[in-house]
């Protein structure tokens, strides 16, 4: 019974030699001979300084009226409408986005613009700070007040039903709000 096996454990002791073997070459090439993978990413930091000959970069903490739309306005409001709003209300606003799909009540169609809590700029600004209790229409009151602004040009940039606001009462409300 004191019979040696040899043959058994060399096989095994091949196998463990070869996987060793081949681990140190692989992690040597890996951190000695390989340059890495490019995986095409140009990042660009919004706040760098603007490329001479390029467009400026808009930069929303730079506006002092936020609440007077501008065409850089509306579109900064875009952007923060496909990043935070299209998943509900869809990416043109009529209420069929992915993930309103399975809310009740469906989210508003904000093209129709038939608003349950009054229309206009303060009310939309209003429903973005606080909220609609008893729907999935969430407080965005995390936001900077210039955002929910901007949130609130894009949508009257998209809305058949414009705000008939008084100028004066948007900008009196507005410094109050902030």
């Amino acid at each position: 019974m004191s019979e040696t096996r040899d043959e058994y454990n060399r096989g095994g002791l091949i196998a463990f030699a070869f996987s060793m073997v081949f681990c140190f070459v692989f992690f040597f090439y890996l951190v000695a001979i390989h340059k890495g993978v490019d995986l095409g990413e140009n990042v660009v930091d919004p706040n760098a300084p603007a490329v001479e000959g390029a467009a400026p970069v808009f930069n929303i903490t730079d506006v002092k009226e936020p609440w007077v739309s501008t065409p850089e306005l509306v579109t900064y409001g875009a952007k923060v409408y496909k990043t935070n709003c299209a998943m509900c209300h869809g990416d043109q606003g009529k209420g069929d986005g992915a993930a309103g799909a399975g809310l009740n009540p469906k989210p508003r169609n904000l093209v129709e613009g038939k608003w349950t809590q009054g229309d206009g700029a303060i009310a939309h600004f209003n429903v973005l700070t606080n909220g609609i209790k008893g729907t999935s229409m969430a407080s965005y009151a995390h936001f900077k007040p210039a955002d929910r602004w901007a949130l609130v040009a894009y949508i009257e940039s998209i809305t058949e039903n414009k705000s008939k606001d008084d100028p004066a009462k948007v900008a009196e409300f507005a410094k109050t709000a902030q």
